[in-house]
């Protein structure tokens, strides 16, 4: 695997100042939340939550570290993992069980972040039953975005969990082979949120929110790429249940950066 910190660190420590960026806005009544509700919470038992996306009736897109307890580094038992579609104000327009979940089999879950970890930050989780509703339309997804590209995300985090909110405006900062650095504000809840670009008039997830970071003061997020990658987790599902890949030893969520004093949190 092509080691992907040199470049992303100096990536990131050259960021320029974004001025246009958008504010996030709550969905949470039905009219805002109506173009998003293939969005949703990731409910993982008693360890939080994430934010996930349907790209089919039965298959959410998440980050891959939502599978692992970030104390013990196990693996989260798929019965208890719900996922709550179109989730706000204590409800929800679907609610599933999890038949199956798989990592990206190149990603190990460990205590030291690193930007190669971030670059198979992905996975997929298969419903206990397809949702198929009328006002639920999953994504498509396409190929990364562009240096300067416009991007949007939905997400949930530890001060809006009970209803998603988006950023409609923020960039792409700057990206290497398998990872993109974002402007966008993302925070605790907002892992394997979708980041949106706007593709032959049609919003597609174009990565998936991985970390934030924190580089001499510019808060931004770091995303993974998705080329090549659905189909990995497709087959990955196929091929049926795996030893998921943990490293020896107590896992740590935040790491200082070993170049540039940068700092990663998974959020």
């Amino acid at each position: 695997m092509r080691p992907v910190f040199a470049l992303a660190f100096s990536l990131l420590l050259s960021l320029p100042v974004q001025a246009e960026e958008s504010r996030l806005v709550s969905l949470e009544t039905s009219d805002a939340g109506h173009d998003w509700q293939a969005v949703g919470r990731l409910d993982l038992g008693m360890r939080g939550f994430c934010t996930g996306a349907l790209i089919a009736p039965d298959l959410v897109l998440t980050a891959a570290h939502c599978l692992f307890d970030k104390e013990t580094g196990a693996r989260i038992a798929d019965r208890d993992i719900q996922f709550l579609a179109g989730w706000r104000n204590g409800r929800a327009e679907a609610y599933r069980g999890v038949r199956a979940s798989v990592a990206h089999p190149e990603y190990i879950f460990a205590g030291a972040e690193s930007l190669d970890r971030v670059a198979y930050d992905l996975a997929l989780v298969a419903l206990d039953q397809p949702i198929r509703l009328p006002q639920i339309t999953p994504f498509a997804t396409d190929t990364r975005p562009a240096l300067g590209d416009t991007v949007g995300v939905v997400s949930y985090a530890q001060d809006r969990a009970e209803a998603p909110s988006l950023q409609e405006t923020c960039h792409v900062l700057d990206r290497a082979p398998q990872i993109v650095v974002f402007s966008c504000d993302v925070d605790f809840g907002s892992s394997g949120a979708p980041i949106f670009a706007l593709r032959n008039g049609e919003m597609k997830i174009v990565s998936v929110v991985s970390a934030k970071a924190d580089v001499e003061g510019k808060r931004v997020a770091l995303g993974s790429v998705l080329t090549g990658r659905i189909e990995e987790l497709q087959a990955e599902l196929a091929a049926g249940p795996a030893t998921a890949r943990v490293t020896a030893g107590s896992v740590r969520v935040l790491s200082g950066g070993q170049t540039g004093g940068a700092k990663f949190v998974k959020p």
